[in-house]
C-alpha cells in the first residue's frame, strides 16, 4: 500500500465552512504524537499557523483564514508522512511542517527522499540545502560545506559517514578537527592523544552518541572502526575504505586543507565543513576554508554546499542571532 493511500485511510479532511475545517485521525498512536504531551505540538501548530486549532477525541478543528487553513492541513499531512517513516513526531518537525510547506510544493513521501535512517532515531533533510547536502554526501567523493552553526553540517555529515559503517559500505570512519579552541595546544592537556584531541571534538561525539547510542559508539572507538585524528596527524597517510570528516575546517590554513584533501584513496569520501565567521586563528586571514572553495569550485567531482541562517535547525532565536549579526556587519562594511 502507498504511503498516500496510508493518508487517505487514516486522515479524514472535512471543511466545515470558508474558515473552518476539521481533520480526523484514525491512528491513535500517530494522533498522540501529532497533538504533543499537554497538546504542546498543536499550541506551536497554531503560533506557527496564524490560526487557532482545537484538539477533541480523534478530531482536531482549525480556524483562521483560507491561506492559514491550508498550511494547516498541508502541515498535518506531513506530520503524518514523517511519523509512517519514522514512528515519532519531533519538535523541529512541527516547525519544519509549515517551514517547508512554505518553501516547497509537495508533502508527500517524496518530500522525505533524502531520509537517513540510524539505530536510535530518523533523520530528514529540514532545508532545500540539506536535502542537497545529504545527496551529496551519498553521491560525491568529496563534499566542503560552509554555513553558520546549527546548519547542520556536522550532525547530517556523522549521520552518513556512520550508517555506511554500519551497511559495510565502508571500513572507517575518521574525524578529525584543527586543534586551535582558545590558544590552548594539544601538548598542554592530559592523556594521550585521544584524550587530548576530546575537547575538540565533543560536537561529533554528541551527533555519534545521539545518532547511535554511546555503547555502540564506544565499542566502534576501540575496535578502530571510528578513528579521532588531530588534523597534524593526517600527513602521510592515504585514506582507503574510509568516510573521513574535518570538522571546524575554518580554522585550518590553505595549505592543511589541501593536505587532508589529497589523502584521498580508494573508496573513500571527504567532507570538509566550517564556519567562515568563527575562525579561532590569531590572523584570520590564514584560514584556507573561503579560499579552497574558490580553489576548487570549477572541479565538477567536488560538491560545494553553501548554507545560510535560513537552514538553521536549532532553536529559532538561532537563525535571527546569525541574521542579527550579519546585519551588523554589514553595516560596518558601510
Amino acid at each position: 500500500m502507498s504511503e498516500i493511500s496510508k493518508i487517505d485511510q487514516i486522515l479524514i479532511l472535512k471543511k466545515i465552512d470558508n474558515d473552518t475545517v476539521n481533520a480526523q485521525i484514525t491512528d491513535n498512536q500517530m494522533l498522540m504524537s501529532i497533538v504533543g504531551q499537554f497538546d504542546q505540538n498543536l499550541k506551536s501548530l497554531s503560533k506557527l499557523t496564524n490560526t487557532n486549532i482545537f484538539f477533541r477525541g480523534n478530531s482536531i478543528t482549525c480556524k483562521g483564514k483560507k491561506e492559514n487553513i491550508k498550511l494547516f492541513c498541508d502541515a498535518i499531512k506531513f506530520l503524518i508522512n514523517k511519523h509512517f517513516l519514522t514512528n515519532v513526531i519531533e519538535k523541529e518537525d512541527i516547525i519544519f511542517s509549515v517551514k517547508k510547506n512554505m518553501e516547497f510544493e509537495e508533502t508527500n513521501v517524496k518530500s522525505f527522499q533524502q531520509l537517513i535512517k540510524t539505530p536510535r532515531k530518523s533523520v530528514i533533510a529540514r532545508s532545500k540545502r540539506q536535502s542537497d547536502y545529504i545527496k551529496a554526501l551519498k553521491e560525491n567523493d568529496i563534499v566542503i560545506s560552509l554555513g553558520p552553526a546549527g546548519t547542520g553540517k556536522s550532525f547530517l555529515a556523522v549521520s552518513v559517514a556512520v550508517t555506511m559503517l554500519i551497511e559495510k559500505k565502508i571500513e572507517r570512519v575518521i574525524l578529525s578537527r584543527p586543534a586551535v579552541e582558545a590558544g590552548e595546544k594539544l601538548g598542554f592537556l592530559p592523556g594521550d592523544m585521544k584524550e587530548k584531541v576530546d575537547p575538540y571534538l565533543r560536537p561529533l561525539y554528541d551527533a555519534l552518541y545521539e545518532l547511535f547510542g554511546a555503547d555502540k559508539i564506544d565499542k566502534k572507538i576501540e575496535s578502530g572502526e571510528i578513528e579521532i585524528a588531530p588534523l597534524a596527524f593526517m600527513r602521510g597517510r592515504t585514506l582507503k575504505n574510509c568516510f573521513a570528516i574535518l570538522d571546524e575546517a575554518q580554522n585550518a590554513t590553505e595549505t592543511q586543507i589541501k593536505m587532508f584533501l589529497t589523502r584521498i584513496g580508494e573508496n573513500s569520501k571527504l567532507v570538509v565543513n566550517g564556519d567562515p565567521s568563527q575562525i579561532d586563528l590569531i590572523n584570520k586571514s590564514q584560514s584556507g576554508l573561503v579560499k579552497s572553495k574558490k580553489i576548487l569550485k570549477n572541479l565538477k567531482e567536488i560538491k560545494i554546499v553553501e548554507f545560510d541562517h535560513n537552514d538553521v535547525v536549532r532553536h529559532p532565536l538561532v537563525s535571527k542571532i546569525i541574521s542579527a549579526y550579519q546585519r551588523k556587519s554589514s553595516d560596518d562594511k558601510d
